[in-house]
């Protein structure tokens, strides 16, 4: 039984996987289209690293900021589900604290895109606190670097 519920995760994994392919080759719309399949199929009570995954990809698929905001907010939400869930296994303690950086930029790039910069402000400084948690890297070099331009296209707005 928990071989089959791990095969299972497994193929959610490669799902959102193949969406996410679809996303970063330019297809939007096919993406969207199968993020919102795996979203009905797992819903608000899947298991929280699918949703978080999936949530975070799915709002980079919405044409509407506003959307594009309830996605990443989900996705937070179930990041926070996920570090409840692992805080006693250290190491994936550690790998879930990586996700925040990440997540509140992109919660702050939203409120820019929405014309609300106290709370973009507010999840920059969120996203800059948690760059502890990235390595020093290409991913936390991008993260550092995307946290840098927003945080000057703040100061000039």
């Amino acid at each position: 039984m928990v071989e089959q519920q791990e095969a299972s995760e497994d193929a959610v994994m490669t799902r959102i996987g193949q969406a996410i392919m679809l996303l970063h080759g330019g297809d939007r719309e096919e993406a969207r289209n199968r993020f919102g399949t795996l979203w009905a199929e797992i819903g608000d009570a899947g298991e929280p690293l699918h949703r978080c995954t999936l949530a975070h990809y799915m709002a980079d698929t919405q044409d509407d900021p506003v959307d594009e905001l309830a996605w990443d907010l989900r996705a937070l939400a179930a990041a926070e589900g996920l570090s409840e869930q692992r805080t006693a296994a250290h190491q994936a303690g550690l790998a879930v604290r990586a996700f925040y950086p990440s997540l509140h930029l992109n919660l702050a790039a939203d409120y820019v895109k929405l014309h609300r910069p106290q709370a973009a402000r507010i999840h920059l400084d969120r996203a800059r606190s948690a760059t502890d948690a990235l390595g020093d890297d290409g991913y936390g070099r991008g993260v550092r670097a995307a946290i840098e331009r927003l945080e000057l296209r703040l100061r000039t707005d």
